[in-house]
């Protein structure tokens, strides 16, 4: 079979590491509802009953996902993460064995509005009816990780860590230890949205320098008016500081100031 006849947008991206190329026909688009390919035999729902089988008191969540991919996640609590990865690794029927891409997602705070059904007294009749209800979720950071199997052609399966909150020094388990393709993306993580990595063999900045301050892609990031290690000409700097200082008034008594003799 030649490049020319595959349909790369349904061929699973772990297959373009091995030269068993098979057929579009042998993956229909509705199997990446699942955020599987096709050729994976089990679901998510029966992945998750056996990871937490084979990892006592292990926490794991279905998160959906709205956009068109409808691609599902794992949401693994911190405390079983590593023993969590090393069951996908090694499970003999999964055997998720590349780790390709991690990223960070950084969540503010934000409220959501959901409807609820509530069982109610109206006009001396108990009813249900339903109501809207707003719920404030605190903002959190988290690291997401997309998973392939190079020995069985199949993925992405995709887990994601959450930290408790936003603050300075939030920590999550690494698992570099367990895809060592992850080591740099963990720092590249670590740099720029903060997660400090347990257990990561090597945690330091990777694209800012080690005396830079802050995350730069926090969602509350802000740029500073002028770099240390490079100066930007002074009119670009006022600029940038008009921004969020407020304005001197014109007349503030500095005008009255003389020099001394």
């Amino acid at each position: 079979m030649t490049l020319r006849n595959i349909d790369f947008q349904s061929v699973c991206p772990a297959e373009l590491y091995s030269a068993d190329f098979r057929t579009s026909a042998e993956h229909p688009p509705g199997a990446q509802a699942t955020g599987l390919c096709s050729d994976m035999m089990e679901s998510l729902e029966q992945i998750k009953t056996r990871i937490e089988s084979a990892v006592p008191g292990a926490k794991i969540d279905i998160v959906p996902n709205a956009s068109p991919s409808q691609q599902l996640s794992f949401k693994i609590d911190n405390e079983h993460a590593r023993e969590v990865a090393k069951f996908l690794r090694d499970d003999s029927a999964l055997r998720f064995d590349f780790c390709s891409n991690v990223t960070g997602v950084d969540w503010l705070d934000r409220t959501v509005t959901k409807k609820v059904k509530v069982r109610k007294v109206v006009e001396g009749e108990e009813k249900e009816v339903e109501e809207t209800q707003q719920e404030k979720i605190p903002g959190y950071l988290e690291a997401v990780y997309h998973l392939y199997s190079i020995e069985h052609k199949h993925g992405p399966i995709i887990i994601r860590m959450r930290t408790a909150d936003r603050g300075e020094g939030v920590r999550a388990p690494s698992v570099t230890p367990i895809w060592r393709s992850a080591e740099f993306q963990e720092r590249e993580i670590f740099d720029l949205y903060g997660i400090r990595f347990e257990g990561h063999p090597d945690l330091r900045r990777i694209l800012m320098w080690d005396e830079f301050k802050d995350y730069p892609m926090r969602k509350d990031y802000r740029e500073p008016d002028d770099y240390e290690y490079e100066p930007t000409p002074h009119d670009d700097v006022l600029e940038k500081a008009k921004q969020h200082y407020a304005p001197r008034p014109q007349l503030d008594g500095a005008e009255n100031i003389t020099a001394q003799p």
